[in-house]
């Protein structure tokens, strides 16, 4: 059994769950919500669904069910390394991404302009706030309640980000946006293992592309570092093999840093409780030359990957199929299934964003082909 530092969540002292059950026989409670979250529609769904690179334009780039299983790998390793709970981590980083719309971070933004532009009063569309939506509400496994009716904790660590209009309405899983407070130190892990995970593995499928090159990567400090001790120890290597290893030795160093960071924190601060971790500074974090490294290589990726032209090219079709459908269902509600009619437009609109954000690519391209292209 995992020994847990006295700053980590304790299933036993979780703050519970909305609606009541008895406790989970054989597992603990942070165990049951990663069970749930695994065997939720949702996130069966994540496997076509957009990271960078349309599903369909090839079988090894990444998908947001494989980013989420990266991010989970990550997680689990730091949490061992720091004392606090496996489980609970597991679990926030396989659900983070449960509320993210097809087309990855395009289908995001289209959604958000079309909430803004055609129900400005609902506020947008936040893909955090619909992980959590999704596990409290649009699941329907369960006969005794919508959602999954996961712990606090878990619900907690799903929520990185979160507008101060939208916090006030989710009682006590909302109050750190109004009071500046922080999630349990799982839950800052898992944010920081996300971004480990999608900025190496962004590099990798960047490359596989061919968008990005090593020449140009290894102009960033964290690339050109490890590209030439690998070319040292392996130098008759083949190229997709010294990635590989320059990739698995970034994230090795990302993860090392994380966990010696963030125990001077600790070391400094020395919390004695959870509540004494959500009371304080952010205790998860990298060195500053490290951080300074990440920053740089997320800008290159930004600049290089993500508005490469066919990058563009291909985000501009993906936020067209998601303006169109979104449209033609605020002024036909009837191309809807009943389940997603509302007479409120407010509700109207947040309902066509549920169904939306819900589809995968192939699943949103084929309702698109269905309602705009005549056969």
């Amino acid at each position: 059994m995992q020994a847990l530092a006295a700053y980590a969540c304790h299933p036993d002292a979780s703050r519970g769950r909305v609606h009541a059950e008895p406790a989970p026989v054989g597992r603990n409670a942070f165990q049951r919500d990663r069970d749930r979250i695994i065997h939720c529609n949702a996130f069966r769904r994540l496997e076509y669904k957009t990271q960078v690179f349309l599903n369909h334009e090839g079988d090894l780039f990444r998908t947001r069910l494989t980013h989420s299983l990266e991010v989970a790998q990550i997680a689990r390793s730091l949490a061992r390394n720091l004392g606090v709970h496996e489980d609970l981590i597991e679990a926030i980083a396989l659900a983070h991404d449960l509320g993210h719309t097809p087309f990855g971070h395009a289908g995001q933004d289209e959604l958000n302009a079309c909430m803004r532009a055609f129900a400005p009063a609902a506020g947008g569309f936040e893909h955090n706030l619909q992980s959590l939506r999704v596990v409290d509400e649009l699941e329907e496994r369960y006969a005794a309640f919508n959602g999954l009716n996961l712990c606090f904790e878990t619900r907690e660590g799903i929520l990185k980000h979160c507008a101060r209009r939208h916090a006030r309405l989710l009682g006590a899983v909302g109050e750190r946006f109004l009071n500046g407070t922080q999630a349990s130190l799982e839950a800052q892990l898992a944010n920081l293992a996300d971004e480990i995970a999608y900025n190496n593995h962004d590099i990798d499928d960047g490359l596989r592309s061919g968008l990005i090159t090593v020449q140009q990567l290894q102009r960033l400090e964290i690339f050109a570092v490890h590209y030439a001790q690998v070319r040292r120890r392996y130098p008759n290597a083949e190229q997709k093999r010294l990635v590989s290893e320059v990739i698995r030795a970034m994230i090795n160093t990302l993860v090392l840093d994380l966990t010696h960071q963030t125990q001077a924190r600790i070391a400094d601060l020395r919390p004695s409780s959870v509540d004494e971790v959500r009371a304080g500074p952010p205790l998860a974090a990298f060195s500053e030359g490290i951080r300074a490294q990440a920053d740089a290589l997320k800008k290159f990726l930004l600049d290089n990957l993500y508005r490469h032209s066919q990058v563009i090219r291909m985000t501009a079709k993906a936020r067209r199929i998601v303006r169109d459908l979104f449209q033609a269902f605020i002024e036909d509600p009837r191309l809807l299934a009943d389940e997603y009619r509302r007479e409120d437009p407010v509700a109207q609109a947040r309902a066509i964003a549920d169904y939306i954000a819900g589809m995968t690519d192939r699943y949103a391209i084929r309702e698109h082909r269905a309602i705009f292209v005549m056969d």
